[in-house]
């Protein structure tokens, strides 16, 4: 027959609850003294009376009570389909947002997870368990077909249900439900009627479906697995355990004011006891003992029978007499008795009475769908191996061979996942009272899954950059092995990347691993740091067809620092596998992870340095991708903007929503761009140093997207980077930047330069003579300096009307700043000089050059402009309206 499980759908799903009793909730009726919502239905409670849950702050009219399908807080370990921990970044203020566990507004500061929409208070996270999407297989619980991954609350005001069309979001309370793949809405009476599969919504073209991705990750933190950069982590980590108690205890204590009530502080186990983690209670002073240890057992988010649990005193012979693994030094331990030595308040530890026999609930690992567990009661005989072999039968494989089954146990943290194979002859009652003695929290968030022994595969894929440049495959392992130690018998060189300094580790032991991606941050070789960077590997074969994933690229110090809030929106609404940061390794990682899909398109958010950035980077590593040929898509975040605003990406990222711009890159058409190569080769200067001009270098090659400017722009531009270098912290707007641009322009007013006389130009092997001008400049696209059409619109016989995939540049002069400043304000377009495909400059002196924004001085010789293999595929954004977004 079939085992009596209890199939649970979706991430905190629909309650396992018989008849319609509220899943899990311990409602009371309260009288109300400040204005407040319904839970359920978001309405005001009119009158003095409502329903609270006594352990997650639910709060319900009368007539909704019998509706709630919304599970409390304490059940909610157990609605997990597969356990994934969260990725919680350092504290922040989060304003108008609830707190996921006690239902709270988030006043002071509290963690979000980076991958959901989970918020929690400092001293709540404990209580969150690990319910995160997964975005990527791992070697446990891993399957084909994705179930909507349902998270309550936090929804804009104005958010509407996707079945009824009402209004499910709430301002006043956390209420409704949204997948956090596809993004549905609805209520929490309308989400239970959702079939269970989830199909990734309008984006699912986008998206990079996770069970195309695998990561082998026991050792790294989430923040490694998703590369998000620690450079705040390190305020939050270190008083991370002391938030605990202080966060709890000046949230509740409050309670206690009137002098009929005493203040008692709880601790659930050991664990808490060492790390001094207690909750603190507030009770009548004429309370019964059941009464304690109910709001004990209610504080640490448990809805047990209070009959299974006492209270003990807290005394140091407690600490002494059960044997305690001490997890921190062992000076705190002497310590632990002064903290209580004056008796207010008082403290006291809530044990598990011991049991002779019990249930349990066994997880079958390999189930594919659902999350069905057979239950089962053991007694104080009971052995691992004997839970094995009566557990086996009821799952249809009673003629398999017991060797081939283990027992694991999972503690389903909110921080961390931690699986333990249990040894064949431990007794079962014993491992539970140690869980309990330990904590009684955790023993909440624990489960047994009953796994298949299998040879488990061990691959870390680790990226390390800024090795020196082209070297050969084994003079980069010498290198690894000089300064990183590395073990050649698990870690393996897969790919080098020569003309990048950089190579992909493959490394088959996870200590290993660990070890060469802490000890690379602290490495340095000629002088440049190095840098890791864990990647996850894409399974290209399991992608489906239609299917064509978005690589992100976001520069998180472009534009007024709006790339951080850019890269928080793209890992919620696509795959956080597919979003890459380019402070943490450049373009390069993002590239290799989809070195071998076979279609994708890519999407830059930065100004047009970055899309340079990334252009050179993709014009290096082309050959080694199955799709050569991606099309890239801008989301301008700098100050000019120019092919941003060519391609009607607009003139700057203004806070638009992340989801339409999805879309948009979704409807955007193809179009092909040209890419010019610039050979710099400069002679030696006759008056060598004197003149402060440093030894000429060998000949450089750089890439132009869309202008090279000689003289006064260039000059311009390079005061502007050298403002820029001395005060970084003020240029974080484009209103302050575009100000500092024309304070260095007034400077300049009064300054002639006779340009003309001291370069000689050369388009398509004619000599073109030089009008009277101060600044040269070539232009790929009809947008110059934030937006300014250079060329002009007018019609002329003597060249073609420039286009951005024609082959052609275009060469055109400016007289000085004020000549400038017309072309801005759109009065004047430039001096019309040439248009060709092959040219080249003479430098008779030292003088400004910038290419894309990019200025340097560029000492006396040679420069030479000419096409650059092949064109790029650009996506311009179009112009019909978007499409009606149906998921």
């Amino acid at each position: 027959g079939r085992p009596a499980s209890s199939p649970v759908l979706g991430g905190r799903g629909r309650a396992a609850a018989g008849g319609s009793s509220p899943p899990g909730h311990a409602f009371r009726r309260v009288t109300l003294t400040k204005p407040t919502f319904c839970h359920y239905c978001t309405d005001f409670i009119w009158g003095l009376a409502g329903y609270q849950c006594e352990v997650c702050n639910f709060m319900s009219h009368e007539k909704c009570l019998k509706n709630v399908k919304i599970p409390c807080s304490c059940i909610a370990p157990s609605l997990v389909r597969v356990p994934v921990a969260h990725c919680f970044g350092p504290p922040g203020h989060y304003k108008r947002k609830f707190c996921t566990v006690c239902r709270k507004s988030l006043e002071s500061p509290a963690f979000r997870c980076e991958v959901c929409e989970l918020h929690v208070h400092t001293d709540c996270i404990l209580f969150a368990c690990s319910d995160c999407r997964q975005c990527h297989q791992d070697g446990h619980l891993d399957h084909d077909i994705y179930h909507h991954h349902w998270r309550e609350g936090n929804l804009s005001s104005s958010a509407r249900c996707e079945f009824c069309k009402k209004t499910c979001g709430s301002s006043e309370v956390l209420s409704g439900m949204r997948c956090e793949w596809c993004g549905i809405l609805a209520h929490a009476a309308c989400y239970v009627i959702v079939t269970p599969e989830c199909t990734f919504g309008r984006l699912r073209n986008m998206i990079l479906p996770p069970n195309c991705v695998q990561l082998f990750s026991r050792n790294f933190s989430k923040l490694h697995c998703f590369r998000i950069s620690e450079n705040l982590q390190t305020e939050s980590d270190e008083d991370d355990d002391v938030d605990g108690s202080t966060q709890g205890s000046t949230k509740d204590i409050q309670i206690s004011t009137d002098s009929s009530k005493q203040t008692l502080k709880i601790f659930d186990g050991n664990d808490a006891v060492k790390r001094n983690q207690f909750r603190l209670i507030s009770v009548p002073r004429i309370a019964k003992n059941e009464e304690v240890v109910e709001a004990a057992l209610r504080a640490y988010y448990i809805n047990d029978d209070q009959q299974e649990y006492e209270l003990q005193t807290f005394t140091q012979q407690v600490l002494l007499s059960d044997d305690v693994i001490n997890r921190n030094d062992a000076a705190e331990d002497s310590n632990l008795g002064s903290v209580f030595r004056e008796s207010v308040p008082e403290a006291w530890i809530i044990r598990a009475k011991p049991k002779d026999e019990e249930v349990i609930r066994i997880y079958p690992a390999w189930l594919k769908v659902g999350m069905a567990y057979v239950s089962l009661r053991v007694n104080k005989d009971s052995t691992v191996q004997t839970v094995i072999k009566e557990v086996l039968p009821l799952l249809g494989r009673q003629t398999e061979f017991l060797q081939n089954f283990k027992l694991v146990e999972v503690l389903m943290g909110s921080k961390q996942v931690q699986r333990m194979v249990l040894d064949n002859q431990e007794l079962i009652l014993n491992r539970l009272k140690d869980i309990r003695k330990t904590s009684i929290r955790q023993m909440n968030q624990t489960r047994f899954y009953i796994v298949e022994n299998s040879k488990s595969i061990v691959q870390v894929n680790l990226f390390v950059g800024g090795l020196p440049h082209q070297l050969s495959p084994e003079e980069y392992t010498n290198i690894l092995k000089e300064e990183l130690a590395i073990k050649t018998n698990v870690v393996s060189v897969s790919h080098v990347y020569p003309a990048q300094g950089a190579v992909v580790l493959q490394i088959s032991c996870f200590s290993e691993a660990e070890r060469i991606y802490m000890l690379v941050k602290d490495t340095v070789v000629n002088d440049k740091p190095l840098n890791a960077v864990v990647i996850p590997a894409v399974m290209a074969s399991k992608i489906p067809q239609n299917c064509c994933p978005l690589l992100v690229f976001v520069n998180p110090k472009s534009g007024g620092l709006k790339g951080r809030d850019l890269l928080y929106s793209f890992r919620k609404l696509l795959n956080p596998h597919q979003v890459f940061e380019l402070t943490n390794g450049g373009p390069l990682p993002g590239f290799h992870t989809f070195s071998k899909v076979p279609s994708f398109r890519v999407l830059v958010c930065g100004g047009d340095g970055t899309v340079g950035w990334v252009l050179g980077a993709l014009e290096e590593i082309r050959h080694k991708l199955v799709c050569s040929e991606p099309s890239v898509a801008i989301l301008p975040l700098g100050t000019g903007n120019d092919l941003g605003r060519v391609l009607r990406w607009g003139a700057g990222y203004s806070g638009e929503d992340p989801y339409s711009i999805l879309v948009s890159v979704d409807e955007a058409d193809d179009v092909l761009m040209d890419r010019w190569t610039i050979l710099l080769d400069a002679e030696e200067p006759a008056e060598g140093a004197e003149n402060g001009i440093a030894e000429p270098e060998p000949p450089k090659i750089v890439q132009m997207n869309n202008y090279c400017g000689l003289g006064i722009d260039a000059e311009l531009s390079l005061d502007f980077h050298h403002a820029r270098e001395e005060e970084p912290g003020k240029f974080n707007s484009r209103f302050h930047n575009k100000g500092v641009y024309v304070k260095v322009g007034l400077q300049k007013i009064s300054h002639t330069r006779n340009l003309h006389k001291d370069i000689k130009l050369q388009v398509d092997q004619h000599e073109v003579e030089l009008p009277s001008i101060e600044g040269l400049i070539f232009i790929n696209i009809p947008s110059w300096g934030s937006g300014a059409d250079l060329w002009g619109s007018e019609s002329d016989n003597r060249f073609e009307k420039p286009r951005i995939d024609d082959g052609l540049l275009e060469v055109v002069g400016v007289t000085g700043v004020v000549h400038m400043g017309q072309v801005q304000g759109g009065f004047r377009s430039g001096i019309r000089i040439a248009q060709g495909s092959y040219f080249r400059v003479t430098l008779l002196k030292p003088i400004p050059v910038q290419v894309d924004g990019e200025p340097w001085i560029q000492a006396p010789g040679q420069i030479i402009i000419s096409a650059a293999g092949p064109k790029v595929h650009m996506l311009k954004k179009s112009k019909q309206k978007q499409k009606k977004t149906g998921s």
